[in-house]
């Protein structure tokens, strides 16, 4: 009988799949230097954002 995968848990925090099967991760640079960066680009940091399918493809395993 096969043994399955251990779930990457680093990436299993980092992810979240929608019901399609796409993953959202959270945007970097949001915590600290935060007076360098302009109100608008703080507030598109702060939303989620939903990978690309070709980045996407290399964390199947989750």
């Amino acid at each position: 009988m096969a043994k399955s995968g251990k779930t990457r848990k680093s990436a299993s925090k980092r992810f979240k799949k929608t019901g399609t099967g796409k993953l959202i991760f959270r945007s970097p640079g949001t915590r600290h230097l935060l007076t360098s960066k302009s109100r608008k680009r703080k507030r598109r940091l702060g939303k989620d954002n939903v990978m690309s399918p070709g980045d996407a493809a290399r964390y199947t395993s989750i």
